[in-house]
């Protein structure tokens, strides 16, 4: 289920940078968000099962949807590519091959490009607004919950430029609809199946190139 839409509206309002300003639904002011339908004690695959299943949902047009391509690079298997015009994200194989994954990106003048690695995971991440924000915005939550219907969805990736975080990440989505758009504030968005499966792929320290 979605937030009430005066919490959509709140969302909208917000004038924010990277992925921990998202314009995507979010709580209330005040309000921690947690998915109280689902035993706090799930964890593992069993918490995936119970929160995919009350997470946003869309029906994704299958000439974009998640597969395994032709796709000649000379980077090394492992490598992550991200073609923000295409609005799809590589994971890149052996033998000339890629998985690619529909992404939604960055929208006019919040996108970001350049070089990266994956710094750290997160399953169900919390999402944690920036000391610039809650300056401007201290009626905002501190801290919100990650789950099945927040704006990092079930799994992020957090881009550091020598060990230094750019505030850029690869994550999920409350938002499955928006995928194949220019929507973010300038993070990458998958669907949630989708980045749990890019998760399970790519290890702390691997190379992402946005271009």
């Amino acid at each position: 289920m979605r937030p009430l839409p005066l919490l959509a509206a709140l969302a909208c309002a917000l004038s924010l940078t990277a992925c921990n300003t998202q314009t995507a639904n979010v709580a209330a002011p005040g309000v921690t968000q947690t998915a109280a339908a689902t035993p706090a004690a799930l964890t593992g695959e069993a918490r995936d099962k119970a929160w995919m299943k009350l997470a946003p949902s869309a029906v994704i047009d299958p000439k974009i949807a998640r597969a395994t391509v032709d796709y000649p690079t000379r980077e090394a298997p492992g490598t992550v590519i991200v073609v923000t015009k295409e609005r799809r994200l590589y994971f890149v194989l052996p033998d000339g091959k890629a998985v690619r994954y529909p992404v939604a990106v960055g929208h006019a003048g919040m996108a970001w490009a350049g070089t990266a690695e994956v710094d750290r995971k997160g399953e169900w991440p919390d999402w944690n607004p920036p000391p610039e924000m809650l300056a401007r915005r201290p009626d905002l939550p501190k801290r919100l919950e990650g789950g099945p219907t927040s704006p990092i969805g079930a799994r992020a990736l957090y881009l550091a430029e020598g060990k230094k975080d750019t505030l850029f990440r690869i994550h999920g989505t409350n938002e499955p609809e928006k995928i194949g758009q220019a929507v973010s504030s300038g993070c990458i968005r998958m669907l949630n199946d989708d980045v749990v499966d890019l998760y399970d792929r790519v290890p702390i320290g691997s190379k992402v190139i946005v271009r």
